[in-house]
């Protein structure tokens, strides 16, 4: 007779049930005592709020510090979040409020959409908000349209109160440049540092230029006001800052409504205070270096902020590391004969061991070009003319179609709105259903708009390569074999060169293609 043994049934505590991953995200937006004491208080309760829980096991907490929430690409800690939730390290996401997640209504919905693709829920505490309970996003929408609106309406005070100051001459450099401290209430002479910048403005007026300032500087170990290595332009923009004289031109940047920093080239107005600190630099010596930075542009042509001022030669910043990503710098290479000029991938001069791309003669660039663009003259009817007609063919593009579509979409969103509007305004509507409905109407019209401009940017920059395709083809028609290199001619069809190795350069066109030369 066979035996049979019984095997008991197993409770699933007992097989050890997977426990969910819960990550917890908090932030404060300034980086002062009180918030990050605020951020410790908030770090602490999420440990214990996830050890309450027998089925839950922390994954981390993820945490921003005097970060701003209006711009989600400005939070590394979370941008490592959405990360680990992409590589399936967590499996919950929990956070104070919307506010603390994200005062940017695009970004908040975007994040929500990202994260329930992958099956992972936010729990907001004091909204006592589920996204995975959720039927549709439109209370997400207009709890996170209130939180962009107190985000504005908070940096609309904050922009006034320090327009006063700026008015008044009480405003604050709390960080003040290289060769200033702030003690907490003025900005006093870092007496160290205040050296260094007196050594800048001497070599620079003696006729040292900034690249070699900044290379004698890395070769002392002296570090920047972040602990950084010297750059040319971080070494020119103590020379060009007129703090060193111990006065102030405020609001030389701003903010606009979508939390993007400009430069003030006259968009708003500036402040002057004079004597606001203890000077480094004599007014004199200041004012002999700007007229020595405006001699050394006139002598090469440039004009300051022009394209030119930036990019002196026609290879300048369009030059890049096929290995690193890094954009080549002009050198002047000295050779048993002569000397030549040469482009050096720019993260390889500073570090060999983080990109191995070595230099690449100027003359080769110039032969690579010319010959790329002798092949396209010889076949062009083979090349170009082929590439024209599929472009033309494709004109009557089905984005076209689907703009005016959803163009449609919008004057009939633009009706319902207006029906809602007649019906509450004669008593035959709720307060709360036509907010309700409103809101839904205005979210699904953002997101047209977002599509249509999405559908337009691709058709601007389509229509840009086929005029850039008729304009090449016209040229090549037009024109002998070439005999020299032109910069004109490189600057008119040509964004940039990759360089794939030393004996294979890509050639960017205007008009879409790249095509790659062989250097001997």
């Amino acid at each position: 007779m066979k035996k049979i043994t019984e095997i008991k049934q197993v409770q699933p505590t007992e097989l050890g049930q997977k426990k969910l991953r819960v990550a917890a995200y908090c932030r404060v937006s300034t980086d002062s005592d009180a918030q990050l004491e605020s951020l410790d208080i908030q770090k602490s309760h999420y440990e214990e709020f996830i050890a309450c829980h027998d089925d839950w096991e922390l994954a981390g907490i993820y945490y921003d510090e005097g970060i701003t929430g209006t711009k989600k690409d400005k939070r590394p800690a979370l941008r490592r979040l959405i990360k680990d939730c992409e590589n399936h390290l967590i499996d919950y996401v929990i956070t104070k409020s919307l506010s603390r997640f994200s005062r940017n209504t695009t970004d908040c919905l975007e994040l929500v959409r990202k994260l329930k693709t992958l099956n992972i829920s936010i729990f907001f505490e004091r909204e006592n908000l589920n996204t995975c309970s959720m039927e549709d996003e439109l209370i997400l929408s207009i709890l996170s349209s209130m939180a962009e609106g107190e985000s504005a309406s908070t940096s609309e005070n904050s922009k006034w109160s320090i327009q006063k100051r700026f008015q008044n001459g009480t405003f604050k450099l709390s960080y003040p440049p290289y060769g200033y401290d702030w003690n907490g209430e003025e900005v006093v002479v870092n007496p160290k540092q205040a050296e260094i910048v007196k050594m800048i403005f001497a070599e620079y007026l003696s006729g040292t230029g900034v690249y070699t300032i900044a290379q004698h500087l890395n070769e002392k170990g002296i570090k920047t006001k972040k602990n950084g290595r010297w750059q040319p332009s971080t070494v020119k923009g103590i020379l060009t800052n007129e703090k060193y004289t111990g006065d102030v031109i405020f609001q030389k940047t701003y903010t606009d409504g979508q939390f993007n920093r400009h430069i003030n080239y006259g968009e708003k107005d500036r402040y002057f205070c004079e004597a606001h600190h203890e000077a480094i630099i004599s007014h004199e010596d200041f004012d002999a270096v700007a007229q020595l930075i405006d001699q050394h542009s006139r002598e090469k042509g440039i004009v300051k902020g022009s394209e030119k001022y930036l990019h002196r030669y026609a290879l300048s910043g369009k030059i890049i590391c096929g290995e690193c990503g890094g954009k080549f710098k002009r050198r002047i290479h000295t050779g048993r004969d002569s000397k030549y000029i040469a482009w050096t991938c720019g993260t390889h001069i500073e570090d060999k061991t983080a990109c191995s791309m070595l230099y690449i003669r100027n003359d080769d660039i110039e032969r690579a070009f010319l010959t790329m663009m002798n092949k396209l003259i010889f076949g062009r009817k083979l090349i170009l003319q082929p590439l024209l007609e599929q472009m033309k063919s494709y004109s009557d593009d089905s984005g076209v179609v689907r703009q005016r579509e959803l163009e449609t979409e919008i004057m009939k969103i633009s009706e319902q709105r207006q029906t809602l509007q007649r019906l509450m305004a004669q008593g035959y509507l709720d307060q709360i259903i036509f907010t309700e409905q409103k809101n839904e109407l205005m979210t699904q019209t953002r997101a047209i708009q977002r599509e249509i401009d999405a559908l337009q940017g691709a058709g601007g920059t389509y229509s840009h390569q086929l005029l850039e395709v008729q304009k090449l083809l016209r040229f090549t028609e037009r024109t002998a074999m070439l005999q020299e290199f032109s910069e004109d001619l490189f600057t008119d069809y040509a964004n940039r060169v990759i360089v794939y190795s030393r004996h294979e350069l890509g050639f960017e066109l205007k008009c879409g293609l790249t095509l790659r030369e062989r250097i001997d």
